[in-house]
């Protein structure tokens, strides 16, 4: 039993850093083209049919078209297509909102995918204190930079 338990604790720890990991890397990814390709690779590289994993591959590939030759508009509608199916499946994941209102906050308004961004943000204000402690902060961090937020609705993350 103390051998199940161990394997269940260790695998939750192994899966959890993955996320963290990903976090991390989508939080550094818009800062420069070296970040976006790093994020895309271990977005790449993640595996797991996990929602929120699926829903950082599916940034990852709207990402791609920011540093992309070619293709651009097939990748971003890809992502999003993808994207817009995990939330679907998953309305009620934070973390897929807070992806989600990132990708439309910085995606050029050209593109017109951005008729979320107001849902997500009352979304968020309103789901923030059910949330775990890391995935607490991630918000936090993620709000301080977001252009869609208020100061005063930033104030009330805490």
């Amino acid at each position: 039993m103390k051998f199940i338990f161990t394997f269940i604790t260790a695998f939750t720890l192994f899966f959890q850093s993955g996320i963290e990991s990903l976090r991390e890397s989508y939080a550094k990814a818009n800062s420069s083209n070296a970040g976006t390709e790093a994020f895309i690779t271990m977005a790449e590289k993640t595996s797991g049919s996990d929602a929120v994993i699926q829903g950082y591959k599916a940034a990852a590939k709207i990402m791609e078209a920011k540093i992309a030759k070619s293709n651009r508009k097939a990748l971003v509608k890809s992502g999003a297509t993808s994207l817009e199916a995990v939330i679907k499946n998953n309305p009620n994941n934070v973390e897929l909102r807070v992806i989600r209102m990132s990708v439309q906050e910085n995606i050029p308004k050209i593109v017109g995918y951005r008729g979320s961004l107001k849902d997500d943000k009352a979304f968020l204000l309103n789901n923030y204190n059910k949330q775990s402690a890391s995935l607490k902060n991630y918000i936090k961090r993620f709000a301080a930079q977001s252009k869609t937020m208020t100061p005063a609705e930033k104030a009330t993350l805490k």
